[in-house]
């Protein structure tokens, strides 16, 4: 049998079978736009299920012997009650739940005109920037990584904006923001959450100097407006707490801090959901 304490990081990922990948870091779960449903799936096979919401792929994993889905909820969900698909040889399954409220206050914020009214320049840079982070982001890739019984927080510092604001920018409303700032010295550490495999790695107009890591699944994490990159490339993989880059303030950024973005099935997650509960 192979033994995961030897097994190369490269090995893990293509480690498709579960037996020896269960058990290990579990997600709270916050029924409301921007939070995960874990949904148990009574399938008693160590075959993965396939579960899917919204047409995407759900990310799996087994506990205690049984399989759960976790389901990331956009933001923008309606409340009410909606459900993933279970898909079997009979047919799809529903896994029902209920979404609560969007429970996020307003936060106002002025920054550089520029990152409001884009010049047609810019506007097409955004159009061509977007649908790279958008794969890199989304893609469900079905390669399964061992990870830890804890995320690592990937930067040591006050969180400054959290998860889910309605923002609006010199008076224009935006986007949710769709990540937790956490604010430090300009060129403090930043780390990896989890093992994984780099995705993007580039300077984005709104989001600065990022870099994406793929954590299989369908479950990835970005790191924005870092000041500069650590010596990695695309494809390098990288262990939990290694470090990928240092703080900064570049794209739309009122001061050093990291934008840091969880993603399940296409859909952004509050990072929170993934720290010890205070």
């Amino acid at each position: 049998m192979l033994s995961l304490a030897r097994a190369p990081l490269f090995t893990l990922l293509l480690l498709i079978s579960t037996g020896l990948l269960a058990e290990g870091f579990w997600p709270r779960q916050a029924l409301v736009p921007g939070g995960i449903a874990v949904l148990e799936v009574p399938q008693r096979s160590e075959a993965p299920p396939h579960v899917y919401f919204n047409d995407r792929r759900v990310y799996t994993a087994q506990k205690e012997g049984r399989w759960y889905a976790w389901v990331g909820i956009p933001l923008n969900q309606k409340a009410g009650q909606t459900q993933a698909l279970w898909r079997t040889r009979d047919g799809d399954l529903p896994l029902a739940f209920e979404v609560g409220d969007y429970p996020y206050e307003e936060q106002h914020l002025d920054v550089d005109f520029r990152y409001v009214e884009l010049s047609e320049e810019d506007l097409a840079r955004v159009r061509r920037e977007t649908p790279e982070l958008r794969g890199a982001m989304d893609e469900f890739r079905p390669v399964r990584v061992r990870l830890p019984g804890e995320v690592t927080k990937p930067l040591e510092g006050r969180h400054s904006s959290p998860f889910g604001l309605r923002r609006v920018f010199n008076g224009e409303p935006r986007n949710p923001h769709s990540g937790l700032d956490i604010a430090a010295p300009m060129d403090s550490p930043i780390v990896a959450a989890f093992p994984g495999r780099v995705v993007a790695k580039n300077h984005y107009f709104f989001n600065g100097k990022t870099l994406v890591i793929d954590h299989g699944m369908g479950m990835t994490s970005m790191y924005c407006h870092m000041n500069a990159f650590a010596d990695l490339k695309i494809g390098d993989e990288v262990e939990a707490g290694q470090l990928i880059g240092k703080v900064g303030t570049t794209g739309r950024s009122t001061g050093p801090h990291l934008h840091w973005t969880m993603s399940l099935n296409g859909a952004r997650v509050d990072p929170e959901l993934f720290l010890p509960e205070n």
